[in-house]
């Protein structure tokens, strides 16, 4: 049985991580970030089959980031599960380091470059899809933002994910209710999201993203349903863990300077 506390203290590690490397780069995307640190901490320590030594291992499970803005939170989970050494987020957006801005397929554990929302969730279906004709036992998950969702290509991939009946499919949303320039809610609607994914054929668990035990409890669903894209709805807060930061579409884009650094890693203490 997975250790929860043990997990909420890595993932708080992980949320100083992400602040400092944003920090050090003076650009990043923290709000998005720290939103979705709680899903990817248990995805990779207890979820994911996953080759640090051999990360393009046929038989590993593939995760896809499609909100490819957050990925200083997937840069610190590959760091810590040894694709490549933690000494590189120092270098995060500098001039021709390996760690950019957006989501780097020629990072270690990387599958796609992401950061044109919107895609990700139908390069997860072609993987899913190639799986099932192999006869292959590998799982995809793929991770979007809730802003995201106002996306045509998105309902477009959820179509063919229902069409082909990927059940090997695992669609995270990280439903932080904040986007680039305000609420999502008052730029363009979403809602009732989880009715309109049951509505086009999804299975569909509602969950608090920043609680371990329902984050393991959505996660054991997955499988046990056949013949149709799993989706976990984790409802969330933009900038989770540091006061200033949470559901402000501030911080969506912008790096901490070194007072707010201070000040947010203080809280995270």
């Amino acid at each position: 049985m997975a250790d929860f506390g043990a997990l909420e203290a890595r993932a708080k590690q992980f949320r100083r991580e992400i602040l400092e490397t944003i920090s050090g780069a003076g650009a990043g995307h923290p709000g998005g970030s720290l939103s979705a640190i709680d899903i990817l901490t248990y995805l990779y320590y207890e979820k994911l089959n996953i080759y640090p030594a051999d990360s393009k291992n046929e038989e590993r499970d593939r995760f896809i980031m499609s909100k490819g803005h957050a990925s200083p939170a997937l840069y610190v989970v590959l760091a810590s599960r040894g694709f490549f050494e933690k000494k590189e987020l120092s270098s995060f957006r500098k001039l021709g380091a390996m760690l950019q801005g957006h989501v780097y397929a020629k990072v270690p554990g990387v599958e796609l470059s992401t950061g044109s929302l919107g895609q990700g969730l139908s390069f997860a279906n072609g993987m899913a899809l190639a799986g099932k004709i192999k006869g292959k036992s590998f799982k995809v998950y793929c991770l979007l933002g809730d802003g995201e969702m106002q996306e045509g290509q998105v309902w477009e991939a959820l179509m063919t994910a229902v069409h082909h009946k990927l059940d090997n499919l695992c669609i995270i949303i990280d439903a932080n209710k904040v986007q680039q320039n305000g609420l999502v809610k008052e730029i363009k609607n979403i809602e009732p999201l989880a009715e309109k994914l049951k509505s086009f054929g999804c299975e569909v668990s509602e969950i608090d993203g920043h609680n371990m035990e329902e984050i393991a409890a959505a996660f054991a669903g997955f499988g046990k349903v056949k013949n149709k894209p799993y989706v976990i709805k984790a409802n969330t807060i933009k900038g989770k863990g540091v006061s200033f930061m949470e559901l402000n579409s501030k911080w969506h884009g912008k790096a901490p300077n070194k007072e707010e650094l201070a000040a947010a890693l203080k809280e995270l203490l």
